[in-house]
């Protein structure tokens, strides 16, 4: 079984909290898999407005950016602050036999899926076999041979 725990990552998300050291962007976590004949991305973004939600595609790059803002009661004193305001990224390599053009995305609950479609000329076909006799065969050869030669 693979362990997804990286403890210098830890390292990192403990240090950012605690000193309020993050630079740029964060990263999404996201899942991908395949169902049937298109792939599903789904990346949490909980209390991101979606309309600051940014998806594009140059080439073969997928690029998901969004933006979290938190708001501030005026002379608060903070208790505990872990929620991270900032912007959010993530860039996938989509790789050939993909769709762009019909790349399809929604914001549910927190949760952003974007269909991701295999395009039609990758898409797994079956090659139908003809029959035939083996005079018809022979014949083809023949044929063949008196062509090439």
């Amino acid at each position: 079984m693979a362990l997804n725990f990286d403890p210098f990552r830890e390292l990192d998300r403990m240090t950012e909290t605690i000193l309020g050291t993050r630079q740029g962007p964060r990263l999404m976590p996201m899942d991908l898999y395949r169902e049937g004949d298109h792939y599903v991305l789904a990346a949490d973004l909980p209390g991101i407005d979606p309309g600051s939600v940014d998806i594009d595609v140059d080439g073969q790059l997928l690029t998901i950016r969004a933006e979290r803002t938190l708001g501030a009661a005026e002379g608060a004193k903070w208790i505990a602050r872990e929620r991270m305001a900032g912007s959010f990224l993530r860039q996938l390599n989509l790789g050939q036999g993909i769709d762009v053009e019909k790349i399809a995305a929604n914001y549910t609950n927190g949760v952003l899926s974007v269909t991701i479609p295999v395009s039609e000329r990758a898409k797994p076909r079956k090659i139908e076999v003809a029959a035939g006799n083996e005079q018809d065969a022979l014949t083809v050869k023949e044929g063949q041979k008196s062509v090439d030669a």
